[in-house]
């Protein structure tokens, strides 16, 4: 399957914000957009007025790497969003925080969403108690996401686990930092959602 191979520090400089693809290192003085907050590339210092399509375009492609989606998934959950009653862009959204790659990441149970979907991949999680080893698999209201029992003492989990005793979990979830678990309490709502993404834009540009 295709995927971004790249410096995966040049997609947060090219949207110009932080997109919290390397885990402690987007929190450091060592963030890319902290030390070059320009575009990468030759011309990257160059001020450039964006077209109404290109906004659209970059608001598009920021929320795709976020949740680290390729081009054709996305476009998938949009029409997903389009046919759910409610908001389209507030559906899209909605979809794509209930992946389980994202809902791992979130309940602080891997350092990044990269992270996230490369552990889910290897087999290490569990939906409520099968395991699950695909990224994309979407997460309903009442699920409980746990590390599979023979996982929980490997080295990797003790250090996420402490590096994230800490961080906040938001509210639409329900951790166990002892079990290494957690639960969904119920589908996000957009104010739940801490992205600085305009998802009307994505649907305007869909729309055309």
């Amino acid at each position: 399957m295709a995927r971004y191979t790249d410096a995966v520090c040049r997609q947060c400089r090219r949207e110009g914000q932080k997109l919290f693809l390397k885990g402690e290192r987007c929190y450091s003085d060592k963030c890319a957009i902290n030390r070059r907050s320009f575009a990468p590339g030759q011309h990257g210092k160059a001020r450039k007025k964006l077209s109404e399509y290109g906004l659209q375009l970059r608001e598009k492609q920021k929320a795709r790497r976020y949740y680290g989606v390729l081009e054709g998934q996305f476009r998938h959950y949009f029409d997903l969003a389009e046919r759910k009653s409610g908001i389209t862009g507030e559906n899209l959204l909605q979809i794509l925080e209930s992946r389980l790659d994202n809902v791992v990441y979130r309940l602080g149970l891997a350092m990044s969403r990269p992270e996230a979907r490369q552990l889910v991949v290897h087999g290490h999680f569990t939906v409520n108690g099968k395991k699950v080893d695909i990224p994309s698999y979407l997460i309903s209201a009442g699920d409980v996401v746990a590390v599979r029992q023979k996982s929980k003492q490997s080295e990797k989990f003790k250090v996420i686990a402490e590096a994230n005793a800490n961080r906040p979990v938001p509210g639409w979830l329900e951790v166990d930092r002892e079990n290494m678990s957690g639960k969904v309490v119920a589908l996000p709502t957009r104010d739940q959602i801490d992205l600085e993404i305009q998802e009307t834009l994505i649907v305007e540009l869909y729309s055309k």
